[in-house]
């Protein structure tokens, strides 16, 4: 780029109202598109194009099907993460600009709409879908793009230096969001205008469809955000299926340090957190675990079948990339004359114990992990000692399986809080 660059951009009038089955880029044959030129479409038309249209008196089921995961919620407002990756007010499920009792829908994949469009098109263009999102910290709304060919999506400044020399550590510019909030400036909602056409940017058009808008979308790893903070604890969910991807474990370690700020009585730690890192005593653990367990079962009585059926629950435990083991330690903790105060006692400190394991669950899952909190190692807690090489005084309390979730987890089965409390 040079201080000479010059942009113009203008709206394509004259579209009118788009059907399902229209050829958007069969509506653009008389617009002035020249070789060069990036056209920048609003992904409604888009939607309405492709029948992504829906009979939704309620918008709200409409709402929760788009939905991968909600992010936060405020009132009646909804933030959530669409199967796509976009975080966005209510998983952009739009009821303006379409007939009423209807919704309109994201494009199933904006990039393949954005090649399609660009196909039909008799120049070298670059091709954008844009919509409307909110940005976190800052009121008002902008166009960003969701889609994207023929386009160079990111502009990396990184290993480069400003003009006082100093290095860019840090600099990404998105360049399809620039070009998609400003084409938005000859658009706009209410002047029926869906398509813009940006002007003196060919030197961003490529040859090929490129990447997309895929570059853009931050994998959940990357997120700081990931949770919104009024919706941070329902992110926890038992996951039984890993991925096998490897665990950070330095995200772990901070799950330790968020299970370590729990409350607890007298001022106390009772927590202690055994990160099960070596395979081979990972092995050695769940296999001594295992014998124990068929051995109380046997005494119970239970069938060899039936046996069979019960372990197999614990290969939870071996699919995980990584195992945790908290402990409860009673160090400073009082004792009393009586049995009733000292059983009080214990009862305090196991109540902490878990308040620090779902402090460690909940910021797992804020690291974009899963977990599954399983309870075998209290029932064979000499033998979890032993193999761990544990002090007498650390009581195992449940292990907990960690690693990427190998699929989404299942909704949770609607709760009335209302059956949950009493009021006095």
């Amino acid at each position: 780029m040079t201080d000479r660059l010059q942009i113009e951009i203008f709206g394509v009038h004259g579209i009118g109202e788009v059907r399902p089955g229209a050829d958007i880029a069969a509506l653009l044959q008389y617009a002035d598109i020249r070789n060069g030129d990036i056209v920048v479409v609003t992904s409604k038309i888009v939607s309405k194009a492709e029948g992504r249209i829906r009979e939704a008196p309620d918008r709200v089921k409409a709402i929760e099907d788009e939905t991968d995961r909600v992010v936060a919620r405020r009132g009646d407002t909804v933030i959530s993460q669409t199967r796509q990756g976009f975080v966005m007010a209510a998983a952009g499920v739009d009821a303006s600009n379409t007939d009423p009792g209807t919704v309109l829908l994201l494009p199933e994949d904006s990039d393949a709409s954005a090649r399609r469009i660009r196909s039909g098109l008799a120049s070298r263009v670059g091709v954008i879908v844009s919509d409307t999102f909110g940005r976190p910290w800052r009121h008002g709304l902008t166009d960003v793009a969701i889609g994207a060919a023929g386009v160079t999506p990111l502009a990396d400044f990184r290993g480069r230096t400003d003009t006082h020399g100093n290095p860019l550590n840090a600099t990404v510019t998105a360049l399809v969001d620039e070009i998609a909030a400003a084409a938005e400036l000859v658009k706009g909602k209410l002047d029926g205008v869906p398509v813009a056409v940006v002007r003196g940017l060919a030197h961003l058009v490529t040859d090929e469809d490129g990447p997309g808008v895929r570059p853009l979308v931050r994998p959940a790893d990357e997120d700081l955000f990931r949770f919104g903070s009024r919706d941070v604890v329902f992110a926890r969910r038992t996951i039984r299926e890993f991925s096998d991807l490897p665990v950070d474990p330095a995200a772990v370690r901070r799950a330790v340090a968020a299970g370590i700020a729990a409350p607890a009585p007298h001022h106390t730690t009772p927590w202690r957190f055994v990160l099960v890192e070596s395979a081979s005593v990972r092995t050695r653990l769940l296999d001594a675990m295992r014998e124990a367990w068929i051995a109380d079962l046997r005494g119970d009585g239970f069938t060899e079948e039936s046996i069979a059926k019960r372990v197999k629950r614990g290969d939870v435990l071996r699919a995980a990339p990584c195992l945790v083991v908290p402990c409860l330690v009673m160090a400073g903790s009082h004792t009393y004359r009586d049995d009733r105060r000292n059983a009080a006692e214990r009862e305090m400190f196991v109540v902490a114990t878990g308040a620090g394991v779902e402090n460690f669950l909940i910021q797992l899952a804020v690291e974009g992990l899963g977990s599954a909190w399983v309870s075998s190692t209290m029932f064979c807690r000499p033998v979890v000692r032993e193999v761990l090489d544990l002090p007498a005084e650390w009581d195992p309390m449940g292990c907990v399986a960690v690693g990427h979730a190998a699929a989404p987890p299942r909704d949770r089965a609607p709760r009335d809080p209302q059956d949950f409390f009493v009021t006095r």
